[in-house]
């Protein structure tokens, strides 16, 4: 009896060891944005979200990805394709929009009202969120510019959502990290935002994980 109790408890104990063993599911992620995160001009490889996998997989962090990134997509264009671009089971969701917003000029009550809305949709969902923000430029002025640049801080502490606060920090101002058009980054630029975000990323990442176990 007492060696039969004995293989029985071995057996459990390795069980347990196998258990233990087993690499977490990796997480599913999307990146819900525009043409910053959609990699325009850029060959596919060297998008946003798949240089910012690769950088996590260095880190042994590993994540489902989605590059829901469209060209050109306003607030209110992420808004209405939330649904069909942030698929069942998506466990995070990184928001990087408004730089269209704001080089259009559109009404800053636009896009908080959009953002908004997504946030809330998402939370809903169950799904965690890092808001992106992004900067106005100069032309609209300072009014503008304030009452713009406010809408990302402000919604991050209403919902409770972790903030990364310029989604373009190090390279906006960089020529050299820039597309010809001096609105996109090279790839070196990618690798600049991914190196500056990844910190942010880890932290969202963890919290995530953590809520898992």
């Amino acid at each position: 009896m007492f060696a039969h109790m004995l293989v029985l408890g071995l057996a459990l104990m390795a069980a347990g060891t196998s258990w233990a063993q087993t690499p977490p599911k990796p997480i599913k992620m999307v990146v819900l944005g525009d043409s910053l995160s959609a990699g325009l001009g850029l060959p596919a490889s060297a998008a946003f979200p798949v240089r910012l996998q690769n950088s996590l997989k260095n880190k042994g962090i590993e994540v489902d990805m989605i590059n829901a990134g469209v060209s050109g997509d306003t607030s209110s264009g992420g808004r209405d394709r939330l649904d069909w671009s942030v698929p069942e089971g998506t466990e995070a969701v990184i928001v990087e929009l408004g730089a269209n917003d704001a080089l259009r000029g559109i009404d800053p009550k636009v896009t908080r009202s959009a953002l908004t809305d997504i946030l809330t949709r998402l939370k809903a969902r169950g799904i965690a969120v890092l808001l992106c923000g992004m900067y106005a430029p100069p032309n609209y002025g300072s009014d503008y510019a304030s009452r713009f640049n406010a809408i990302y801080p402000e919604l991050a502490k209403s919902f409770g959502v972790p903030l990364y606060p310029f989604f373009l920090e190090g390279v906006a101002t960089e020529a050299k990290l820039n597309q010809a058009d001096g609105m996109h980054p090279t790839a070196e630029g990618v690798d600049m935002i991914v190196r500056n975000i990844l910190p942010t990323v880890q932290a969202f990442l963890g919290a995530i994980s953590g809520q898992r176990s």
